[in-house]
């Protein structure tokens, strides 16, 4: 293709990312930096019969004319990534000081609202992830093996986890899960336990939403695996059938290996979206035990007062944590692309 057919051709791509990616996120580490202007506050005197009183209002004018002059807000730095809510750096040496065990210093970590979210999103992020590439290869296998005439059922009744709006799916598995629903009351059966809840367990809770993670994102490895698996050559199976292989051979030596890049894949796609995890949260109400980077950002810009910088400040530790997850792929799928050119 010649430069200038290319230039063109990827002209509105650069564009649309130039206008929707890199400068919302040029826009969010701006603010990041910058606080809102404190009020300015004047003492006045009020004199009356009985005598003189001094109380302080708010200079409405100047903190108009302070916020016109600096839209953005007063240049703080880096003082929001290190303040309590965020890195909490004096906090975490303080604690680190202070602990005996390494046991007390990460529980005195996980009393502060940044690391305690970060480390539900990693914990979500690395189960959840493992678990939609096993599980969806192997209902990618089975189904590949069934007869002709069961697949299209199969396959539909396959993809409904992805079909339904998360939202809508983790409320179902909420009314499932609750004391009155047939999971909740199975387990309470199963467990002895009459006033066991696993909406009031924060163990359960976090189990709760994985297992609701792998059911909601299975399908679409199921679906990648599934058309990889019709491209594996039948010539190289069927050699491997006659040298003797067994079926798990076959699997383990010829197919795994040829969908060794969907693999790839789909692990950059679940990675980005279970470090993103948010609409589970919401679905089963279940702030109150776990909470990821997306619901901390989300918590911010709610209620009253909305803390812009804050919610920057977190939207970008969350994309740098998105990157470093990436970037061991990236640099494996570099390579791999490197040797097949040479």
């Amino acid at each position: 293709m010649k430069h200038r057919t290319f230039f063109w051709f990827i002209l509105p791509t650069s564009l649309a990312m130039l206008l929707f990616i890199a400068l919302p996120i040029v826009s969010v580490v701006l603010q990041s930096v910058h606080a809102p202007h404190e009020q300015v506050i004047l003492e006045v005197e009020n004199c009356d019969i009985f005598g003189c009183k001094k109380s302080t209002m708010v200079d409405q004018d100047a903190t108009h004319a302070l916020r016109d002059a600096e839209p953005l807000g007063r240049f703080v730095g880096s003082d929001i990534y290190v303040n309590r809510n965020h890195l909490a750096t004096t906090q975490i040496g303080a604690a680190w000081q202070n602990s005996n065990s390494v046991g007390e210093f990460l529980s005195a970590l996980m009393n502060l609202p940044f690391y305690r979210a970060l480390a539900f999103t990693l914990t979500f992020t690395f189960v959840v992830t493992p678990l939609v590439l096993i599980l969806g290869f192997m209902i990618a296998v089975a189904v590949n093996s069934i007869p002709s005439y069961l697949r299209g059922p199969t396959i539909f009744l396959s993809l409904l986890p992805m079909i339904i709006t998360p939202l809508i799916g983790s409320l179902i598995l909420f009314w499932m899960i609750d004391a009155r629903g047939i999971i909740g009351t199975f387990i309470q059966t199963v467990a002895a336990d009459p006033e066991l809840s696993m909406k009031a367990s924060t163990p359960l809770t976090w189990l709760m939403l994985i297992v609701y993670g792998v059911w909601h994102a299975a399908p679409f490895a199921f679906v990648v695996y599934y058309a990889g698996l019709q491209t594996v050559p039948k010539d190289t199976l069927e050699s491997a059938m006659i040298d003797g292989a067994s079926r798990w051979e076959q699997i383990r030596y010829v197919i795994i290996p040829h969908l060794i890049p969907l693999t790839t894949f789909i692990t950059l796609m679940q990675l980005m979206d279970n470090f993103k995890v948010f609409e589970p949260i919401v679905g089963f109400n279940a702030a109150a035990h776990a909470q990821s980077l997306s619901y901390y950002i989300y918590d911010d810009l709610g209620g009253e007062t909305r803390l812009l910088s804050s919610a920057a400040a977190t939207s970008v530790l969350t994309i740098v944590g998105v990157a470093i997850l990436l970037t061991p792929v990236l640099i494996r799928t570099w390579r791999d692309f490197g040797r097949s050119k040479a």
